[in-house]
């Protein structure tokens, strides 16, 4: 037996030895798929020996063994590399840390909250301190006005644990294992007090029940709701500061004894938000507010038969007008309402405020990281970033009615665009092919010449009369001249 052991380790030496030097060799190339199944073999006749083994081995060779020592991890893992394991992973996720490269291009304040936290990712940050009495304190008051026991509503979060912990990427390990307990804490607080502040609008509309708050309460009385709101509206979207709305459901489960829909949830997400309502799918709940908001901006595509022609790119505004393209505000205030017939340039309303990039940002992550989501709203900013491309393209689509400046100079929404088009993505399906029939449109001399016309000498009624006074002139001292030559030549 020994002897047989003896062998079996000589094996082994040699085996890694032979795995060290590969890996030194040159250009470092990363162990086969056949070096590890050899590995695998061995491994799997003298495991235990192996483990045995290990253990006699003293720190520094240890160290000399650590690439078996990880290839044996590797191994571990090749379950996990299953497309159906990996899907299964990645379908939970939808709760994600914005990458360092999109915060160094973009502001890298817009993905965090300003006010309160709300999950993991920026729980117990100094300037959010202030914010937790508050939280606490909605759920204390839910709790009273529920006449529930708090472990009904703790036990019902704790049995989705595991759900909510995969729906968050890159959780700490404080939050897990042993830390269970303080991220189901975390749930429930964060659940509570989002339930809450979306019963203030209805209060505030219905007046049919009384929240239980104080009329100074500086949180949830009316005054302080109609000041916080325009700050919280941008914490409860931003991407780093998501609570995922199956917690919601599962209070109210507990509070009314009986599940709520996801349309109500929903639609009391929406109603908060200040978002667009959508039918389709609304029946279904969303992710989280961020999910919800973004389906609402987006909204339905229209049915609209494909093509394979688009534009990566499209003149400005200003290049447009040149053309002879008009523009007209459509009716509709969602993004898929652009559209180009006829020479007429139909677009929704853009308004441009102190919030605006930070909406917009907090989308195009969600677009970028969530796989699942759709593009729409970084094909929708590259397209307006074409258009607008100087403080001229703004002045004019603010006489066209189609944007509205609320930051003071046309300057700063070109700025604004300029940041925001780093995580745009170029057009393609519907919107794409818009830009390539306004390209088509503007490649025609005949357009252009007749646009020369029209703004040179019909923008102003001065400028016509003029034209027409000299148009009479001219046809005056043609048929003069006609009419003096025409006895000449019929003379004889």
């Amino acid at each position: 037996m020994d002897k047989m052991l003896g062998h079996s380790l000589r094996g082994k030496e040699k085996l890694v030895g032979e795995g060290s030097m590969a890996m030194r060799a040159k250009g470092k190339k990363a162990i086969s798929s056949t070096s590890v199944a050899e590995m695998s073999e061995h491994s799997g006749d003298a495991s235990e020996e192996l483990m045995e083994w290990s253990k006699t081995l003293s720190t520094e060779e240890k160290g000399s063994h650590s690439c078996w020592e990880w290839v044996v991890d590797m191994e571990q893992m090749l379950e996990d590399t299953s497309p159906t394991v990996e899907m299964a992973r990645w379908n939970q996720r939808s709760i994600y840390r914005v990458p360092e490269f999109m915060k160094k291009r973009t502001n890298s304040d817009a993905y965090r909250p300003l006010f309160v936290s709300l999950g993991p990712y920026h729980h117990g940050e100094p300037h959010l301190l202030p914010m937790e009495q508050h939280k606490r304190r909605a759920m204390l008051h839910m709790v009273k006005r529920a006449g529930k026991p708090l472990g009904e509503f703790v036990a019902a979060v704790e049995e989705m644990a595991d759900e909510l912990e995969a729906a968050y990427d890159d959780l700490d390990e404080t939050w897990r294992g042993a830390n269970r307990d303080r991220f189901v804490e975390m749930m429930v607080t964060d659940g509570c007090f989002l339930l809450e502040f979306l019963r203030i609008p209805e209060f505030l509309i219905y007046r049919n029940a009384d929240p239980g708050y104080a009329a100074n309460d500086p949180v949830f009385s009316e005054r302080s709701f109609r000041t916080l709101w325009p700050i919280m509206r941008v914490d409860l979207i931003a991407m780093e500061n998501q609570v995922p709305l199956v917690v919601l459901e599962r209070l109210v489960a507990v509070e009314l004894s009986t599940s709520p829909s996801a349309g109500d949830i929903n639609f009391a997400v929406l109603h908060l938000l200040n978002g667009p309502y959508f039918d389709e799918g609304m029946d279904k709940l969303g992710l989280h507010f961020l999910d919800l908001y973004h389906k609402s901006y987006c909204g339905a595509c229209p049915q609209w038969e494909g093509s394979d022609s688009y534009a990566i790119r499209t003149q400005s505004a200003v290049e447009l007008s040149e053309a002879g393209i008009q523009f007209h505000k459509s009716n509709d205030r969602g993004i898929h309402d652009v559209d180009f017939q006829n020479g007429v340039l139909s677009m929704p309303l853009f308004k441009f405020d102190d919030s605006t990039e930070i909406i917009f940002l907090n989308l195009m992550a969600f677009e970028w990281l969530h796989a699942d989501a759709n593009r729409d709203v970084s094909f929708y900013i590259c397209f307006m970033d074409k258009i607008i491309e100087s403080e001229t393209d703004v002045k004019l689509l603010r006489s066209k009615g189609l944007v509205v400046n609320l930051l003071g100079r046309d300057k700063k929404v070109v700025e604004m665009l300029n940041t925001l088009t780093k995580l745009s993505r170029v057009p393609i399906g519907r919107l794409g092919h818009v830009q390539w029939k306004l390209n088509a449109h503007c490649k025609k001399r005949r357009n252009k010449w007749r646009a020369s016309f029209v703004s040179t000498y019909l923008s102003n009624p001065w400028v016509f009369v003029s034209l027409v006074a000299a148009v009479i002139l001219l046809l005056a001292t043609l048929l003069q001249t006609v009419y003096t030559m025409v006895p000449f030549y019929t003379k004889g």
